[in-house]
């Protein structure tokens, strides 16, 4: 078991790794809109899943890995009301490559993010 850490997204905010890769497999930790400097972006749904989907792409390549090789994907949103912003933010950033996804809405996030997004990913 290997535990990724990237200074490329924000360190972890509590007693979790970024990543962990296990026989192949990459599993992160979800992310949310802070810059790498672990400053929260603006109250934007669309600049914080811009940011949630770059924090992604930074760890799933420090795992060896990257968008185009994740199996599932959960979203967690704020309020449904953003799906529509989201959806079309993802959809661009995972292109042609379609992983199995969950959505759901959570009463509050970490932070008081509007988004954060983990994933499952297969590993070099």
């Amino acid at each position: 078991m290997q535990y990724v850490q990237t200074d490329k997204a924000p360190a972890a905010i509590g007693p979790y790794s970024q990543a962990v890769k296990v026989n192949g497999m990459v599993y992160t930790s979800g992310q949310i809109a802070l810059t790498p400097a672990g400053e929260m972006c603006e109250n934007d749904i669309t600049v914080q899943t811009k940011q949630v989907l770059a924090n992604l792409t930074a760890v799933l390549e420090a795992a060896g890995s990257g968008l185009d090789k994740v199996i599932k994907t959960t979203i967690f949103l704020d309020n449904m009301d953003d799906f529509a912003t989201v959806n079309a933010l993802y959809a661009e950033a995972f292109g042609k490559h379609k992983p199995a996804r969950s959505t759901v809405t959570v009463k509050t996030l970490p932070k008081n993010a509007l988004v954060e997004i983990d994933a499952i990913a297969l590993a070099d």
